[in-house]
């Protein structure tokens, strides 16, 4: 058995400060965390509102469960799809302008879903050079011509637009970028979809919750509603909870219940979880100050970052990346956080480009102004 090899591959990794380890909660998601035993300030989680631990929505995960038991027993296709799921799915689309919802469980499965289902090898992909990890598996396995385009450089996309051949053209992009915190140039990316009739999917795990009126999303953060937007987002970020959702036009939903994937070869999430998700709705709809605290840490936290030796990246979300660049000195900094009792991720290749290893620094409602205050404490004495 070729062990050595893997053990070598391992022993590689180690040694360029890139090797992966899991660390272990022993206390439910929270600004506060217990982790292997002993306990953290944490700005790692994207739980954006504080919602993951709130009173209610475990009552209603329980409510849930009492209602529908545990497990959904089938596909959706079969005999898996709840009253909870068909009243969850109308809700979102209610919600962020769409005419119709869909159900996945987990965004990674909606991606992939939504490209393998609208695109073949007859049709071209365009992706920015940034995107999630999910949207990239997901374009490979569609088995598209694919064109990426740097960054949000929409005078690039629109050279590859008019060079493209026959066949459907899909946009893909995040709405925020996961690792860098910035918003994708929405509007200038419907025209182009517009002038050279292609389709545009919005991966919006990042804003949904957080950004536009209520929470809505990336779209009602810029006012635009179009049947050529498919909008998806994430349900285990500022909601609280798990899973995704697609949303779009009828014909749209109605095809990949019919082609994607994804969504036809596996069974339904847990009903329950939908009952938990409409009371995450609702409390969505409600969390108007959470918001405006949010943004407030949010402008707090980037004031007092201003002059320390690393580079704090343009961002305007939760999302704050503290660029470091070498793997091994973000490491010990964020090592060195957690002696301190702090507990900040550090991101390295591949997830983000070579030399751009950072401190993922994620707030959350749940923050207050004094837990922002003793990371910016801990911060400024290392720099000095």
């Amino acid at each position: 058995m070729p062990f050595s090899d893997l053990q070598r591959g391992l022993e590689e990794r180690t040694a360029l400060g890139l090797l992966r380890q899991r660390h272990t909660l022993h206390s439910p998601q929270s600004t506060h965390i217990k982790v292997d035993g002993k306990r953290y300030l944490s700005f790692s989680s994207n739980d954006y509102l504080g919602l993951a631990n709130h009173p209610k929505l475990i009552s209603a995960l329980q409510q849930g469960a009492a209602q529908c038991g545990v497990g959904a027993g089938a596909a959706h296709l079969v005999n898996g799809h709840f009253e909870p799921h068909h009243q969850l799915e109308l809700q979102l689309a209610a919600f962020v302008g769409k005419p119709a919802a869909l159900l996945f469980s987990t965004g990674y499965m909606a991606n992939i879903g939504v490209v393998q289902a609208l695109v073949g090898k007859d049709d071209t992909v365009f992706a920015d050079k940034l995107n999630h990890a999910s949207l990239n598996d997901a374009m490979l396995l569609s088995r598209a011509k694919v064109k990426r385009y740097r960054h949000s450089d929409m005078a690039q996309l629109e050279d590859l637009l008019a060079k493209a051949g026959s066949g459907r053209k899909l946009i893909i992009t995040d709405a925020v970028f996961s690792m860098d915190g910035d918003t994708a140039y929405l509007p200038e990316l419907l025209l182009l979809c517009e002038q050279y009739d292609a389709w545009l999917l919005v991966d919006d795990a990042h804003g949904f919750g957080v950004l536009g009126e209520q929470g809505r999303g990336i779209l009602s953060h810029f006012g635009i509603a179009s049947s050529r937007i498919i909008h998806m987002a994430t349900l285990g970020k500022a909601a609280g909870v798990s899973g995704a959702f697609v949303a779009a036009e009828r014909v749209i939903i109605d095809t990949l219940i019919n082609h994607a994937r994804s969504y036809i070869y596996t069974t339904a999430a847990p009903p329950a979880l939908s009952v938990a998700l409409l009371q995450s709705l609702e409390l969505i709809e409600q969390c108007d100050d959470r918001r405006v605290h949010l943004y407030q840490l949010i402008n707090k936290l980037r004031a007092g970052l201003a002059g320390l030796p690393w580079d704090l990246m343009h961002s305007d979300t939760a999302i704050q990346p503290l660029l470091i660049g070498d793997n091994q000195q973000v490491l010990g900094l964020s090592e060195k956080l957690r002696d301190r009792g702090i507990w900040v991720a550090a991101i390295r290749p591949p997830t983000v480009p070579q030399g751009t290893a950072r401190l993922r620094i994620t707030l959350s409602a749940a923050h207050t102004e004094s837990d922002v205050e003793q990371l910016l404490g801990v911060l400024h004495e290392f720099a000095h």
